[in-house]
């Protein structure tokens, strides 16, 4: 069966937007590369990034292995048929997920099924609206789980934490909003993007600080009150400390992005949509007759070489920041308790031999039942790749780590039952399992999330896969690694990074309380 223009139009849309971020974007990761200093633990980070853009560019595959809900927003001609148009994109969607420019995300809310093709109810998310023009005009954004677990709303008047009461106004939307960047903190990939919806209801407050998002970063908001807001938040959220991933740093916050609606007097909600630095949104403009791509809504990511800013540093600075960069320390897996208890917050560990995948299904399974394998001195990685299989077996195409907090009511019991040695994941867990790693003798270790391409080269070889039947995301993976970096977060002795940036950034947070906006 042929496929359609729109059809393939579609696919290309999909394939650009998943594997190539926008010029905009890369300008602003660029700038926070310059606003850091290199040899810390987020200017290590950004070079980590900007590693990964370039080679998700280059292999084209997935720039993170969350792929995230698709959601298109399509404006049509009057007459256009929305109904094939719709299945189109389906196809499209089903078409890209095969060749694993997605990953498989659609899954059975009841059962937990995962479709294998990005495509039940809901999944994915398509708007129609039609317009006087004869173009057609198609935007498409991939916003993943982790950044979404940290959209927020609130429901003026309240109380904010660490700012105080927030009343029905620009103060008491500005303190919702810092709140939102803050409580954030590395789970959602910083340094990231929000966009906040002012007004509507529950559900259309969150659409509008969605629509945010399909904003440039460098634009200007045509409503005087709300464009000084938004430089307002820009600034005050990266004296936040927070930081890249969570690290602390001078960069929490790349863009600020805030449109209005009305509401009815007695709602006032402020929404939040929180975007990682994996800022994956695109367009096109197709010819209202072919279907054929007329023009690209942002500018291409290849005009803009996230090693330019390599490229133009001082051979002098370069070395100053090679040696003033963290001790690496090389590991073979399993781990000894000997090898882990020497281990401390700030080191970065380079792993070599097989480590184990394992997310919300496993994690879930594993308290009730035996694992398949001997974990004793193992690595359980928080990851849900993207994999295709040929005849010569599986092969990883993206395998960033997902946000690790999701197992914190399982993740102490099972080192202890189990024997494992290290935990990989993004964003640190809390004090469940902060306790566990003192008492049993275990290390949190955290990867750069969103580095998906980055991650994969370091996999060598997938050596069996066990739990198919969670889906692949979800599935347990035996990989092979060579050279997998990390970050110490959380050690031993009973010490978080995690909690200290929090405990330090909630304090600087509280110096914004007074009021600015009347």
């Amino acid at each position: 069966m042929s496929i359609s223009i729109f059809e393939q139009s579609m696919y290309q849309l999909i394939v650009e937007t998943s594997t190539n971020l926008p010029a905009d974007v890369r300008r602003a990761i660029s700038a926070a590369r310059e606003a850091e200093d290199r040899a810390t633990r987020a200017g290590l980070s950004l070079s980590t990034i900007a590693q990964n853009i370039e080679m998700a560019e280059s292999n084209v595959s997935p720039i993170c292995q969350d792929t995230g809900m698709p959601t298109f927003v399509v404006h049509t001609p009057i007459g256009a048929n929305q109904i094939v148009m719709k299945r189109e994109i389906k196809n499209a969607i089903a078409r890209a997920t095969k060749e694993g420019k997605l990953r498989t995300n659609s899954v059975d809310s009841l059962t937990g099924s995962n479709t294998g093709d990005n495509l039940g109810p809901g999944t994915p998310v398509i708007h129609f609206e039609q317009w006087e023009r004869d173009e057609v005009d198609v935007r498409l954004i991939l916003k993943g789980g982790g950044c979404e677990n940290k959209n927020i709303q609130y429901s003026l008047p309240c109380e904010v934490e660490g700012l105080g009461k927030a009343g029905r106004d620009l103060d008491g939307i500005r303190k919702c909003v810092l709140h939102a960047v803050y409580q954030a903190q590395g789970q959602g990939c910083s340094a990231g993007f929000i966009g906040v919806g002012i007004g509507g209801d529950r559900t259309t407050g969150y659409e509008l600080a969605k629509q945010q998002l399909f904003r440039t970063v460098d634009d200007v908001n045509p409503i005087p009150e709300l464009a000084r807001l938004e430089e307002y938040i820009l600034d005050k959220s990266n004296q936040l400390g927070i930081g890249t991933m969570g690290f602390g740093g001078n960069v929490t916050l790349l863009g600020c992005k805030v449109g209005v609606n009305n509401r009815l007097p007695a709602s006032f909600f402020v929404s939040v949509a929180y975007n990682c630095w994996a800022y994956r949104r695109q367009g096109v403009l197709l010819d209202g007759s072919t279907h054929e791509i007329k023009s690209w809504i942002y500018e291409g990511g290849s005009s803009v070489s996230m090693t330019e800013q390599d490229n133009a540093a001082t051979d002098e600075a370069a070395a100053a920041a090679e040696a003033s960069k963290p001790k690496e320390i090389v590991l073979q897996m399993p781990l000894s308790e000997e090898d882990v208890r020497g281990l401390k917050v700030g080191d970065v560990v380079i792993l070599n031999g097989e480590m184990h995948t394992g997310r919300d299904a496993l994690h879930k399974y594993l308290m009730d039942h035996d694992a398949p394998i001997d974990l004793n001195g193992g690595v359980i990685y928080h990851c849900g790749p993207v994999m295709l299989k040929d005849d010569e077996g599986w092969h990883v195409k993206g395998a960033g780590p997902t946000t690790s907090i999701r197992e914190e009511p399982y993740q102490g019991d099972i080192m202890k039952k189990f024997g494992l040695r290290a935990v990989i994941g993004k964003g640190g867990m809390g004090p469940k399992t902060l306790a566990a790693l003192q008492e049993h003798g275990g290390v949190y270790l955290n990867a750069v999330g969103g580095a998906a391409q980055y991650y994969a080269e370091c996999i060598k070889q997938v050596n069996g896969v066990d739990f198919m039947e969670f889906g692949i995301p979800e599935a347990m993976w035996h990989l092979q690694v060579e050279g997998f970096a990390a970050i110490v977060t959380m050690d031993s002795n009973g010490n978080s990074l995690h909690a200290d940036v929090d405990k330090d950034s909630k304090a600087k947070l509280s110096q914004f309380k007074d009021p600015v906006f009347v």
